[in-house]
């Protein structure tokens, strides 16, 4: 299920390389929805990173499929909001 994800916090979810892509959902109750993505890839740590931001984030969501080929992926969302501001994350 969803998980939350308070202002100023972060998740990291590491995967296995068998994994090509992943989905992400992030959404609020209604709420600005400030957040950072960040796939980081392999033993050098590159990093690709998203940077979002929704006025509503239970009428405007953010979706996406995002690629991990190779080995050593991680992804890690991190809500740029305060506190006030918990989003929803699956």
């Amino acid at each position: 299920g969803p998980m939350t994800i308070q202002g100023g916090a972060l998740r990291t979810y590491p995967f296995d390389p068998q994994v090509d892509s992943v989905q992400v959902l992030l959404r609020t109750d209604g709420r600005p929805l400030n957040a950072r993505i960040e796939l980081l890839q392999g033993p050098n740590n590159n990093k690709q990173v998203i940077e979002l931001y929704t006025e509503d984030g239970l009428d405007r969501p953010f979706y996406a499929i995002i690629e991990t080929p190779g080995s050593g992926n991680v992804l890690r969302i991190v809500n740029t909001a305060t506190v006030e501001f918990p989003l929803s994350c699956s």
